[in-house]
Formats: C-alpha cells, sequence, structure tokens
C-alpha cells in the first residue's frame, strides 16, 4: 500500500497541464476547466499549489468566459454551462481571486438557469438534474450571490427527487445514485434543508455502497471506483453518518490505486491514472483527515481555508 505519494502526484498534475497532444489531453479537451479545478485542488490540498503561476491560470480561465452571457465554457471559445462555471469559480476562489470576474455577470447566468418548479438547466438547451441545482446553488453561494434565485422553490425540486431508499435521483422517480446524492444533500446543506433528510435510512444506502476491498461503489451491485471515496464520504460527513463505514479499509483502497512510478490515481488498483480520480483520491483522504493533507469543505468540495476566507474574511 504505502503512503501517499505527494511528490509524485503533483509532478503528474504539473505534466498533465504542459502536455497538449496526447490522448488524455485530446479526451479532456471539453471539460479542460473542470480539470483545471480537479488538478489545482489536490495541488492545493497537498500543499503544492505553489507551484503553478496564478496569473496565468487567471489569463486562460477569463478566456474560457462567453462575453455576452456571462457563463464559462469548458475550453477556449466553447459554449457556457453551468459546471464550467462553477470550476470557473472555485479555481477563482482557490486563488483568491475572484475580483477578477464581474460577479453580478456571472450570477445572473447561472440565476437565469432556474425554472420554474425550481430546477435547473445546465445551460440553453434545458436539461435537467440534480446535479445542475447543486452546482448553480454552489456557485452563487461562493459569489455572495443566493438571493437571485427562488432558493424555496430550488429545495422543494431536489426534495421532490428523494427516493423510498432516502437517497435522490437525477430527477423526480430518478435512481439513487452516490453522485447525485451528494448533489442534493451538497445543495440542501449549503441552503441550511439538511431537516428534510432520513439521516440514518441515507446514512445506511451510502454505508452499504463500501465493498469487501474497502472501495465505495456508486449503486449497488457495481464495482468499487475511487471517485466514490469523495461522493459518498462527503455526504456521509453532511449527515453526521461517517462512523458507519471502515475508514482505514477505505484509505487502503485508495492509496493502492496510486502509480508508483508516474504519479497519479486510478479509479481501481492497477488501471490507467487521470486527474479525476486523482483529485477525488485526494480527497477522499483529505476527508478522513490523512496526516500532511489540508481539510476539505465537504459542502463546497473546496479546502476549508479557502472557504473560511470567502465567507469569514472581511
Amino acid at each position: 500500500m504505502g503512503e501517499l505519494a505527494v511528490e509524485k502526484h503533483a509532478q503528474y498534475i504539473l505534466s498533465v497541464e504542459k502536455r497538449k497532444d496526447d490522448f488524455e489531453s485530446l479526451v479532456m479537451e471539453h471539460l479542460r476547466l473542470n480539470g483545471a479545478y480537479w488538478g489545482l485542488t489536490t495541488l492545493d490540498i497537498m500543499h503544492k499549489l505553489g507551484s503553478v503561476n496564478p496569473d496565468e491560470v487567471v489569463t486562460w480561465i477569463l478566456s474560457c468566459q462567453d462575453k455576452e452571457s456571462g457563463g464559462f465554457g469548458g475550453n477556449v471559445g466553447h459554449d457556457p454551462h453551468v459546471l464550467y462555471t462553477l470550476s470557473a469559480v472555485q479555481v477563482l476562489a482557490l486563488l483568491d481571486r475572484l475580483d477578477a470576474v464581474d460577479v453580478d455577470k456571472v450570477s445572473d447566468y447561472v440565476a437565469g438557469l432556474q425554472k420554474e418548479d425550481g430546477s435547473f438547466a445546465g445551460d440553453i438547451w434545458g436539461e435537467i438534474d440534480t446535479r445542475f441545482s447543486y452546482v448553480a446553488i454552489c456557485c452563487l453561494s461562493l459569489l455572495h450571490r443566493l438571493n437571485k434565485i427562488n432558493v424555496e422553490k430550488a429545495v422543494d425540486y431536489i426534495v421532490s427527487c428523494k427516493n423510498l431508499d432516502g437517497g435522490f435521483g437525477s430527477i423526480p422517480g430518478g435512481e439513487s445514485h452516490a453522485g447525485q446524492i451528494f448533489c442534493c444533500v451538497g445543495a440542501l446543506a449549503i441552503t441550511g434543508s439538511l431537516h428534510h433528510i432520513d439521516r440514518d435510512l441515507l446514512g445506511w444506502w451510502l454505508c452499504e455502497r463500501q465493498c469487501k476491498d474497502g472501495g465505495l461503489n456508486g449503486r449497488p451491485e457495481k464495482l468499487t471506483d475511487v471517485c466514490y471515496s469523495w461522493w459518498v464520504l462527503s455526504s456521509l460527513i453532511m449527515i453526521d453518518r461517517v462512523h458507519w463505514i471502515d475508514k482505514n479499509k477505505l484509505s487502503k483502497f485508495i492509496l493502492n490505486c496510486q502509480d508508483l512510478e508516474k504519479g497519479g490515481i486510478s479509479d481501481r488498483p492497477d488501471n490507467a491514472v487521470d486527474v479525476f480520480h486523482t483529485y477525488f483520491g485526494v480527497a477522499g483522504l483529505s476527508l478522513m483527515e490523512y496526516p500532511g493533507l489540508k481539510p476539505i469543505d465537504p459542502a463546497y468540495a473546496l479546502p476549508v481555508d479557502v472557504v473560511n476566507r470567502i465567507f469569514f474574511q472581511k
């Protein structure tokens, strides 16, 4: 198993940013802004954010903004979407550079995606998903602009997606899934609405996601995957039921997914690594208070010191 290979993972993340023509870079082109959030947040959790030039990052992020709508695309010249807009806001928050954007322009874009029933579309094409509810609420909260939406309707819509097993789906009646559960629990946490959750029922569903190898899956009968170390753990923490899983076994599972030669973390042991799983693996270890890592906020998915700076620093 070994320990977390911090130096190797930092080198891996920095190398991914420099490569532009290999397979991993090409398949990630449409969501490069998400990749920047995953990579830079991982570096910050590992106390390695000083390895990047913040001015270069901010300049590139601003080049991904659609000046007409105020939203951000996944890369330069790409259409705006609420998913990439949150990543842009999170990275700017990470770098303490939220002053680089017109906050009202960005928040107007996000708020404009709310529908009459309280749900949110991802972009102008109208797909509805509880992921977008979380993303919009998280984004507006970080920008201190939650007053621009109907929070009560947003909460009511999320609650309408709750299932008999205690979990949440992407739409009303949708199957419970750990990723959607994180989004719904996170949105309810940010809006002070966790009283809508049956903590024991949902906690039981979530703790049953731990498999024999120590890892977590996203739904019953599925394979374990490092990324659920975040989706499941953060949800359990927000509802005060994280003691219901074996954190030691989960830590071992994550550490076994490391590439100790080239750096990076994969979905399962001995698979190819990527920035997505590297972030969620390190973030999961942070949630379990792994030595030497910054603590991460389970609702905002940013280091606790960054969240505190946004909400408590004048």
